[in-house]
C-alpha cells in the first residue's frame, strides 16, 4: 500500500469530527459588488445557525461602519435569545482597545484577532519587528479577556510565512500557545498553496504544537480551495472555513456545499451540517448577493441533477446505473431529465411518468420527434412545456386535415413591407400565392385570403383577437403559444398554435382554424 493510501486508510479509521465555520457574512461580503443589508445578514445568519447548523459564523470585520455595527448587534441579539451567542464571531485587529471595544459593544463574545503570519507582512506593512508585533498581540489579548471575550487568532498570510519565514511563524506561535487562544486559524490568504504544500505545512504545525486547535482558511485563486481544505483535514486540522456558494475576495473561498459532501463521502468525516438545507441557503445568498450560482456548480447548481442523454435515463429506469452518492433527495432536490435533441424516448417517458401522462408507441414517436426538432433549434424545453407539446402534436392529426400547409417563406427587409409566399393544399389540390402586409403574419393571412378568393371564390373568418403568451410554467426561449380568435358570421372560433417562433405559432393556429372552418362548411 502506497503512502497516500496509508494516510487515507488511517484517516478513515479515525473518522474525526470537523468543525465548520462559515465566513459568508465577513469574507464572502468582500466579493466585488456584494453588500448585505443588516436584515439580510440576520436572515443569512439565522439560517446558517438554525437550519444549516454550522458550528460557527464570522459575521463582520470590526470598525467597518455603523451600518455594520447595527447588523452585528441584530445577529447577536438573535443568537443570544436562541442560546447560540458563543457561535457568533467578529474579525478584529491588533489595534489596542479599538476592535475589542467595537466587538464588545455589539454584544459579541468572540473576537477573531488578525495577526501577521508572515515576516514580510509584519515588516513591510506594520513596519515592526516580530517582538514588537508580538507584544501588541499579547496586550490586545489581555484586554479582550478583561472584557469577557474569547479569542481566536488568524495568522494572516500564514502560507507565505511557512514558505519564506517559518522561523518567524514558530517564534510567534511559541509565545502565543502559552495564552488562552482557543483556535489558531491558518489562512492561505493569497490562495498560493497546493494540497501537497498544505499537507507539509499543516503537519509541521501539528508536530510543533500538538495540543493546539488549528483551522484552515482557503482561497480559490488556483481553483484549489476545496482540495486544500481536504488536505488540511487529512493532516490533522480540526476546523475548516467556508462560504456559501464560494463567495469571497478575488476568486472566492471554499464552498460550504462542496467541502461538506467531500468530507462526508470521501473521507467519512463527521460534521454537524444539515445537508437537506444546503440548497436553501445557497438560493437565499444568491438572491441577496446578486451573484448567480453557475448551473454546473456541484451540489447546488441548477443542472447538476439533470440527466440529458437518453441512455442515462434508460439506465436509471433499469437499475439506477447512473446514480452516485450525490442523490438529489439528500439535498432537498429531485432528479430531472432534460428535454431536447439528446433526450430520447427514455427522458421523455420519465417526464411523462412524473406528469401522469401515458402515450402509446406512435404518439411517443411523434412527441419525441417534436422535442428533437425544438432541440435542433437550441431551444430549452421544460417539463412544464411538455403537456402543451403533447396537446399540440396529438390533438391535430395531419392525415385528417382538409387543409395542409406545404411550405411558406416570410421575410422582413429594411425599407420594404414584410412579405409572405406560401403553398397550401386544400382538399387535395395545391395552390400558391404571395402577398405583402403590415407584418409577416399579416402578409401570410393576406396570401391565404387571395387563394380563397381567386381560386375558391370564398372568404374565411375574420381575425378578431390575437394573443401571444408563454405556456404556464414554460420558458420564453422554448415555446410561445399564440391564441387567435376568429369570427365566422357571429360564430367564434378560437385556435392555438405552439412553437419556439411566434410567427410559426400564429401560422399553426391559422391552419387549425381553416380546418375547423372547412369541416363546418362540409
Amino acid at each position: 500500500m502506497g503512502s497516500a493510501e496509508q494516510v487515507n486508510s488511517s484517516y478513515r479509521r479515525i473518522q474525526p469530527f470537523i468543525e465548520i465555520m462559515d465566513c459568508t457574512l465577513r469574507d464572502g461580503e468582500q466579493t466585488s459588488g456584494v453588500s448585505f443589508l443588516p436584515h439580510e445578514k440576520l436572515m443569512i445568519a439565522r439560517m446558517l445557525l438554525r437550519d444549516i447548523n454550522v458550528d460557527r459564523i464570522e459575521v463582520a470585520s470590526a470598525r467597518v461602519s455603523e451600518h455594520e455595527k447595527d447588523a452585528v448587534k441584530m445577529i447577536c441579539r438573535y443568537a443570544e435569545q436562541a442560546g447560540m451567542l458563543d457561535r457568533v464571531e467578529v474579525l478584529g485587529f491588533v489595534d489596542g482597545k479599538m476592535s475589542v471595544d467595537w466587538v464588545s459593544e455589539c454584544g459579541c463574545k468572540v473576537i477573531n484577532l488578525l495577526a501577521k503570519g508572515s515576516e514580510k507582512h509584519c515588516n513591510e506593512q506594520l513596519h515592526k519587528t516580530v517582538e514588537e508585533h508580538l507584544n501588541d498581540i499579547l496586550q490586545t489579548i489581555d484586554y479582550a479577556e478583561s472584557k469577557g471575550l474569547s479569542v481566536n487568532l488568524y495568522l494572516e498570510d500564514w502560507s507565505n510565512g511557512m514558505k519564506d519565514s517559518p522561523k518567524y511563524v514558530y517564534k510567534l506561535m511559541n509565545a502565543l500557545v502559552k495564552t488562552n487562544i482557543r483556535r489558531f486559524m491558518l489562512p492561505d490568504t493569497l490562495g498560493i498553496l497546493n494540497p501537497l504544500q498544505v499537507v507539509e505545512y499543516m503537519r509541521k504545525m501539528q508536530k510543533h504544537y500538538p495540543n493546539s486547535h488549528f483551522d484552515f482558511h482557503a482561497h480559490n485563486d488556483y481553483d484549489l480551495a476545496v482540495s486544500n481544505s481536504l488536505a488540511a483535514v487529512l493532516s490533522g486540522c480540526k476546523g475548516i472555513h467556508v462560504t456559501v456558494n464560494g463567495l469571497g475576495e478575488r476568486c472566492g473561498n471554499a464552498p460550504l456545499s462542496s467541502v461538506q459532501v467531500i468530507l462526508k463521502d470521501q473521507f467519512k468525516a463527521k460534521t454537524n451540517i444539515r445537508e437537506e438545507r444546503l440548497n436553501d441557503i445557497s438560493r437565499l445568498v444568491e438572491g441577496y448577493s446578486g451573484i448567480a450560482i453557475a448551473a454546473n456548480q456541484p451540489v447546488i447548481g441548477e443542472n447538476v441533477f439533470t440527466q440529458v442523454a437518453g441512455v442515462h435515463a434508460d439506465g436509471d429506469n433499469k437499475a439506477g446505473l447512473y446514480f452516485n452518492p450525490l442523490v438529489p433527495e439528500r439535498f432537498g432536490r429531485r432528479r430531472e431529465y432534460a428535454l431536447g435533441k439528446n433526450s430520447g424516448r427514455a427522458n421523455i417517458a420519465k417526464n411523462l411518468e412524473e406528469l401522469g401522462l401515458e402515450l402509446n408507441q406512435e404518439q411517443m414517436k411523434r412527441v419525441t420527434q417534436r422535442i428533437t426538432e425544438l432541440g435542433d433549434k437550441k431551444e430549452i424545453v421544460t417539463q412544464e412545456d411538455l403537456p402543451f407539446i403533447v396537446s399540440d402534436v396529438l390533438k391535430h392529426d395531419e392525415p385528417e386535415d382538409k387543409i395542409r400547409l406545404v411550405s411558406y417563406v416570410v421575410s422582413t427587409t429594411y425599407g420594404l413591407k414584410p412579405g409572405a409566399n406560401l403553398k397550401v393544399e386544400i382538399n387535395g389540390k395545391s395552390y400558391e400565392a404571395g402577398a405583402t402586409g403590415d407584418g409577416q403574419y399579416d402578409a401570410f393571412v393576406k396570401a391565404l385570403r387571395y387563394i380563397y378568393k381567386k381560386y375558391l371564390g370564398r372568404t374565411f373568418p375574420i381575425l378578431q383577437d390575437y394573443v401571444v403568451r408563454i405556456p404556464p410554467g414554460g420558458r420564453t426561449d422554448a415555446l410561445v403559444q399564440t391564441v387567435i380568435t376568429w369570427d365566422n358570421d357571429g360564430k367564434i372560433i378560437r385556435t392555438r398554435g405552439l412553437d419556439a417562433d411566434q410567427t410559426e405559432a400564429a401560422i399553426k393556429a391559422t391552419i387549425k382554424m381553416l380546418n375547423i372552418f372547412e369541416k363546418e362548411q362540409q
